[in-house]
């Protein structure tokens, strides 16, 4: 078996690198080239079918089947013009991943002859199988029927594998009797919920704003090995994770691999799959080093949320596919390594209007310092109402270890604003709450005196906190907290509703306030005061790492979940509930059944990893090492026979020793984490099953860990059977 290890790292050592060929020196020659375009639809499509077609964009309206027929048309043309040959509804369903179904465009006549054709019908609608997807019991293996529905927000594009192209249509998936059964239908639902919320808050500053959208900035971590190596790691391959691993001597202690020189066959990858995200209109703007070895980062540029979630599931696909043809493989997953840092995708959300402010960009006048406070302080009430919902948000078997980790922030959700702010705050809570009379303080200079405070860019009047799960950072809040494999879409979800809901409260208590004689001004900031005092206690500006800030959030009434399955419980709480399902986000059987998902997903991810790490430990392993303890127990047979004392192979035979009790370790853990899968597998319940693995199996792995990274600092380099931490993270 060592074999395998050797001949991947001489292969890992000869590659040659893949000369990435731009198509032009400037990105503005190809960027958006493969995308069904605005400017595109205006060269392809009738007036008629063009502004039906914005309108449908733009305000959600409805597109006529007549008119569908003339968009289907026209985007088989500027496929067929680009090379396509087929076509796809592409949908993200529950299994994190997206899903396409391929049909050609060609329909023949008869036996000698043929026309590519693609109706109207054809691209609003398709019928993949609907039983073989993740469903939490919506839909039964007989019941095989679901439905794809074009979602015109969300532009098409052209995919290029190999030399095939396809026309992929955005979709949203859902059951034979309407249930949504992925991330896009809750996604495109909040958003509206949000964007409807937000505009008669946003008419108390500016009549003239028609619409408000929230915006996504994804920031993208990942890992990279070289594919050889990666095949010669059983657990990589079937988990994204290394379940077993002595730490390399050199990690990341030094600092020196974060934002260093980008290695020459990193950098060709980098450019190759960049170039085919720019074609599909991804503007990456961004690339470098991480802090672990072996790990690197993208952003793209701010952009529509049901876009940016959309660029983030393609990118990762391309990257994926792109990484194969350099020799290596991406690893997405939160905790490939134990001992250094993780991965997350830090979401920077923001609202934007059509007058193309940002909301949560402070102005230069008092007015729009007030519509900035007005939004933001909107947003951290939200977050404290529904932190429990946001922690749920980020649940996931990966992200269990990463969280809290040194690395990412931990399991307790708090609000990170910068003292700047929140001396602004502290000093608009006290002046209203000490009985000053609001109109006086609403002059043309506000005597809160907070314009002179908040000045148009934030970004230098406070450090970061990257500690912090939730952080304002200038115009947008991060949300930290979000795991590198995850759809963004679960967490925006989440976000856009528990802010729109917010906001349709603060909105009520506002006009309450006007009715009873109160100025519009004075009701705003009645209002935004009490809720400054509501939300003091989701507010926090230190280390979120110290056990300190554990103990004082247990105080202020924080949850401290730091595994999924209880977290996800927090789903379906009868406040969950009112919000989601009373917002029409979700239906109950809807809800009920991600949290069923969500909680089948963990446990089958739980069960492979133990799996695996059995077959690892009981194949390679443990062969290896008995090889080397009978070894050394010749050579010390051998040395006694020949008249060496045994007090001078102390040493050799202490090491037979230490390797015995390992090797009993791994025995004792083995069976202990059998006896755990009988335990678990008794369990009726999904959520009692997928407690059971995290509280019974799961901590089996650490056990048996312990004794198999310490055997592979005592076995011969020559015999151990699976490439080391120093191979994987250090051969680029």
């Amino acid at each position: 078996m060592s074999n395998i290890r050797f001949d991947a790292m001489e292969r890992a050592f000869t590659r040659t690198g893949v000369n990435v060929q731009l198509p032009s020196d400037k990105i503005s020659d190809y960027f958006a080239t493969n995308v069904f375009t605005v400017d595109t639809m205006r060269r392809y499509l009738s007036k008629e079918a063009y502004k039906s077609m914005i309108a449908s964009i733009e305000s959600g309206a409805k597109i006529d089947r007549s008119i569908a027929d003339q968009i289907a048309s026209a985007m088989k043309s500027w496929a067929m013009s680009k090379g396509a040959i087929s076509y796809c509804h592409w949908f993200q369903p529950l299994t994190g991943a997206t899903a396409e179904k391929h049909d050609t465009f060609f329909t023949p006549i008869d036996n000698s002859k043929g026309i590519e054709r693609f109706s109207g019908d054809a691209l609003v609608q398709q019928e993949p199988d609907g039983s073989s997807f993740p469903s939490g019991g919506l839909r039964v293996t007989f019941e095989a029927r679901g439905y794809t529905a074009w979602d015109p927000s969300s532009p098409a594009f052209i995919m290029q594998v190999g030399s095939g192209k396809t026309l992929c249509i955005p979709t949203i998936f859902i059951s034979y009797t309407g249930e949504s059964l992925d991330y896009k239908a809750p996604l495109l639902k909040s958003q509206h919920f949000l964007e409807t919320a937000a505009l008669p808050v946003c008419h108390y500053f500016n009549k003239n704003v028609k619409k408000i959208y929230p915006t996504l900035g994804w920031e993208q971590e990942y890992f990279l090995v070289d594919a050889a190596l990666f095949h010669a790691r059983p657990d990589l391959q079937a988990t994204g994770r290394t379940l077993l691993g002595g730490g390399a001597a050199k990690g990341q202690q030094l600092d020196d691999h974060y934002f260093g020189s980008i290695p020459e066959r990193v950098y060709a990858y980098m450019l190759d799959f960049e170039t085919e995200a720019l074609k599909l209109g991804i503007t990456i703007s961004t690339r470098h080093n991480e802090v672990a070895p072996g790990q690197y980062e993208c952003a793209p540029v701010f952009t529509d949320v049901n876009v940016a979630v959309d660029q983030n599931q393609l990118l990762m696909d391309i990257m994926d596919r792109v990484a194969r043809r350099h020799s290596l493989r991406v690893l997405f997953h939160e905790k490939p390594y134990e001992g250094v840092n993780g991965s997350g995708k830090h979401n920077n959300w923001s609202l934007a209007t059509d007058t193309g402010v940002n909301l949560l960009s402070p102005g230069k006048t008092p007015r729009t310092n007030m519509q900035f406070l007005t939004f933001f302080i909107n947003v951290i009430k939200a977050v404290n109402e529904h932190a429990d919902l946001l922690r749920a948000a980020i649940a996931s078997a990966g992200n269990d270890h990463r969280l809290g980790a040194n690395e990412a922030p931990p399991a307790i959700i708090s609000v990170f604003i910068g003292s700047t702010l929140t001396e602004v705050l502290n000093e608009l809570s006290n002046k209203v709450k000490k009985g000053a009379k609001v109109d006086e303080l609403i002059k043309d200079e506000l005597k809160l005196n907070i314009h002179k405070k908040i000045p148009d860019v934030l970004m230098d009047n406070t450090d970061r906190n990257r500690t912090s799960p939730f952080a304002f950072t200038g115009n947008k809040f991060e949300v930290r907290a979000v795991g590198s494999s995850a759809n963004c879409a679960a967490t925006m979800t989440v976000l856009n509703t528990i802010v729109a809901q917010q906001l349709v409260h603060f909105k009520a208590e506002v006009e309450t306030l006007k009715k009873g004689g109160e100025t519009k001004d004075g009701a705003l900031l009645r209002v935004l005061r009490r809720y400054v005092e509501d939300s003091k206690r989701i507010l926090f500006e230190g280390d979120n790492y110290s056990d300190t800030w554990a103990k004082e959030a247990k105080k202020r009434g924080l949850s401290n979940v730091k595994t999924t399955p209880p977290a996800l419980g927090f789903m379906v709480t009868k406040s969950a509930k009112e919000l989601l399902v009373g917002n029409n986000i979700f239906s109950e059987r809807e809800l009920d059944a991600r949290y069923e998902v969500l909680l089948e997903n963990y446990e089958m991810k739980i069960g492979i990893e133990s799996q695996i790490l059995a077959e690892m430990v009981q194949n390679q392993v443990i062969p290896a090492t008995v090889t080397y303890q009978n070894q050394l127990i010749t050579s010390i047979k051998g040395a006694l026979d020949i008249g060496i004392k045994k007090a001078s192979l102390k040493g050799q035979i202490d090491l037979v020793k230490q390797i015995a009790e390992h090797l009993e370790g791994l025995h004792q853990g083995l069976a202990a984490m059998e006896a755990a899968h009988k335990k678990a597998h008794a369990k009726k319940s999904s959520k009692a099953k997928a407690i059971a693995y995290c509280d019974l199996i799961k901590p089996c792995f650490d056990t048996i860990r312990h004794h198999a990274d310490e055997l592979e600092y005592l076995v011969d380099d020559q015999l151990w059977p699976l490439p080391k931490y120093r191979e994987l993270m250090f051969v680029r």
